[in-house]
């Protein structure tokens, strides 16, 4: 396996782990469930551990693709700075939800504010996550530019 394998093995995690954390975070809401927020807490953790792994096979995969012909350098330049975004942000929820998981499990006063941001901020990841996968899909899909 080169290094464009290792990203694709990747890539499509950090975009779908936080669609489920989302999902299950609202869940969480609709059955008053402070286990199914903390589950959906752990899974946007998990996302952002995702976004690491993308980011760090990004150059391998680079390297491999921008030999081909056809391929466009700025396409990649493109996707490079939505990803570079995306990864922040991802960081970002995914940090949160570390604080998130804390302030539940101690049963803070403040923690269904702390719920009710990440619900809101995930909506900003997932915009940003679906801005890098379509511009990371341009680069070798023709049909979808």
């Amino acid at each position: 396996m080169n290094g464009a394998h290792y990203h694709l093995v990747l890539n499509h995690l950090p975009i779908i782990i936080p669609i489920v954390g989302l999902l299950v975070l609202i869940s969480g809401f609709i059955v008053k469930s402070e286990i199914v927020k903390r589950t959906a807490y752990c899974i946007f953790i998990l996302g952002a551990l995702a976004a690491f792994g993308a980011i760090a096979t990004g150059d391998g995969a680079e390297d491999v693709v921008k030999h081909i012909n056809g391929i466009s350098k700025d396409l990649i330049h493109e996707h490079e700075e939505k990803a570079e975004v995306f990864a922040l942000l991802s960081y970002v929820l995914g940090i949160s939800s570390v604080v998130a998981l804390w302030s539940n499990w101690k049963k803070k006063s403040y923690a269904n504010y702390i719920a009710l941001a990440i619900l809101a901020y995930c909506f900003v990841v997932l915009y940003f996550a679906q801005q890098t996968g379509t511009t990371g899909g341009e680069i070798t899909h023709a049909e979808i530019r």
